[in-house]
């Protein structure tokens, strides 16, 4: 693989102009653009940033690309109001559109690929309606995608697990094909029954060695108590840093107190949170303080629950900062750190980062400094996967 030489960047959280040289997909060199002092080009194949903003790919830690009708029909949503109602509106009308669709799917993955994210965790829906058929179309997606990025698949019982008989097994059968983490939904508020369902979680974690990502949009009295029955099994089972709660809004409803409870044994247990930049926007100051790590994702794009999205997790990065009402660079960068190194720590990835030795995952983004980068989201100038420019100003190389 020829050397990759990137002059003239402003590398995240280093001043001044930066060259930055690439060989055999990690990072090599770092080192000032300043004439005299620009690191050798011999051997490498140089690519002009003109001062672009280069950050680390973004790591999309919560979509749903199976569920998506991206480059496919518009369908108006007529979903009654509610959960239950729009998890039934999905399940009684994905067939009608041939969901999940390899073509759609893969057609998300590019525009996501274009604007940046080299890794995303995606939940895919598991139930009798459709067996594992969701685990085979995110593949058959992410292979024509052919290495320009990496997505790691959570077994997802959409439908409950109680509610659904026969989910349960599903998921056993998903995981013993390679999934890597279990899923849930509402164990209280959707399914019924908090403990039954967690139980039900926590051992195919523990029988596969899989890790846990549960959906949790119960809010209130219900939510903390769900939240503390996580916190239960996590330190009984010694599954520390093994576990992710999606949503999370119980966290935006609890008091003072109890907020400062939940969050204190969240960062005992390194219990991670995921935000899709909802209206409840978790309160991302006092988890980076306690040292929680929270990861932003793209939910669901252009589906049967939502026309909004695009897959540009800078944009979803710029929802989160105005939802949450920062103004400041040291705020917006705070929820960029989050689409970055923050998905990075939950999905556990290996070398991520600016620093020499690090995986040459990268984006280029016109602006004079991150914040702006945020704010603007403008097509990007460069990404590069694994040492190899992938996309390039929109479109895929």
């Amino acid at each position: 693989m020829t050397d990759l030489l990137l002059r003239d960047a402003r590398l995240w959280g280093r001043e001044g102009r930066t060259d930055l040289r690439i060989a055999e997909g990690r990072i090599s060199a770092v080192g000032p653009s300043a004439a005299g002092e620009a690191l050798a080009d011999e051997g490498a194949h140089v690519e002009d940033l003109d001062g672009a903003v280069l950050i680390p790919g973004l790591v999309d830690a919560h979509a749903h690309v199976d569920k998506t009708l991206w480059g496919g029909p518009w369908v108006p949503r007529t979903a009654g109001p509610g959960l239950a109602a729009a998890i039934a509106y999905g399940r009684d009308r994905r067939a009608e559109f041939g969901v999940p669709n390899p073509d759609f799917i893969t057609a998300l993955l590019t525009n996501m690929v274009v604007s940046g994210t080299t890794h995303a965790r995606s939940h895919v829906d598991i139930d009798p309606g459709i067996g594992i058929g969701a685990v085979e179309a995110v593949r058959e997606g992410v292979e024509r995608l052919a290495g320009r990025i990496d997505v790691e698949l959570v077994a997802f019982p959409q439908t409950g697990i109680l509610a659904s008989p026969g989910t349960a097994d599903l998921m056993d059968e998903a995981l013993r094909a390679g999934v890597k983490t279990v899923g849930g939904i509402d164990p209280g508020g959707f399914d019924g029954d908090a403990e039954a369902h967690l139980d039900l979680v926590f051992a195919l974690a523990e029988k596969h060695g899989a890790e846990i990502d549960i959906h949790l949009h119960d809010g209130g009295d219900l939510g903390v108590r769900e939240f503390d029955l996580i916190i239960e099994r996590t330190r009984a089972l010694g599954y520390a840093g093994k576990v992710v709660i999606s949503h999370a809004f119980a966290l935006c409803d609890a008091g003072e107190a109890v907020r400062a409870r939940l969050i204190a044994d969240l960062a005992e247990l390194r219990i991670g949170l995921t935000s899709v930049a909802p209206r409840q926007i978790l309160p991302l100051r006092e988890l980076d303080e306690a040292g929680v790590t929270m990861g932003l994702g793209n939910d669901g794009v252009r589906d049967l629950w939502s026309p909004y999205g695009t897959g540009d997790l800078l944009q979803r990065t710029q929802w989160f900062a105005r939802n949450a009402g920062f103004s400041r660079d040291a705020d917006i960068e705070l929820a960029l750190e989050a689409a970055t190194f923050g998905g990075a720590r939950l999905l556990k990835l290996d070398g991520y980062g600016l620093a020499v030795g690090d995986a040459a995952d990268l984006v280029a983004v016109a602006g004079r400094n991150p914040s702006e980068a945020v704010l603007e989201h403008p097509e990007r100038r460069l990404v590069v996967k694994n040492g190899r420019i992938v996309a390039r100003e929109g479109a895929l190389v």
